[in-house]
């Protein structure tokens, strides 16, 4: 398994965007074969963002970030990781603006080195909330 069940997600809902939801003039497979990289970024924004906002139960979404590294020793018995320490949670009662904020900041979320799908992860987890 490992990402592969969260990315293949993420890509049906960009496709479903792609094809059904943006507005274009061509036929939905012309669609596909057009795609510039301004409307990719817009496709995974959205993908992102209608996920967290169906896990929170379409009343709230929680987006994980990764912070500038933090210089705290870590309590005692408790490993650092430096991974979870420098997560920040954003917290959106409205889904318009919890897309907004990722399309702000989508190179989060993509790109070598930029841990996406752990923070998407993350960010799943803590719209859905741990008791649900």
């Amino acid at each position: 398994g490992g990402t592969r069940a969260i990315l293949a997600a993420v890509q049906a809902h960009i496709i479903t965007y792609l094809l059904f939801t943006r507005e274009a003039e061509s036929t939905h497979l012309e669609r596909l074969c057009r795609v510039g990289q301004g409307e990719q970024r817009e496709a995974l924004a959205t993908a992102l963002a209608e996920t967290l906002w169906a896990a929170g139960g379409g009343g709230r979404a929680v987006v994980c970030l990764i912070t500038a590294p933090v210089t705290t020793m870590a309590p005692e018995g408790y490993r650092a990781s430096s991974f979870t320490e420098r997560i920040r949670l954003f917290e959106f009662s409205e889904k318009a603006a919890a897309q907004g904020f990722i399309s702000d900041h989508i190179n989060s979320f993509k790109g070598k080195g930029s841990h996406g799908v752990i923070l998407f992860l993350y960010s799943l987890l803590f719209s859905r909330t741990f008791e649900r």
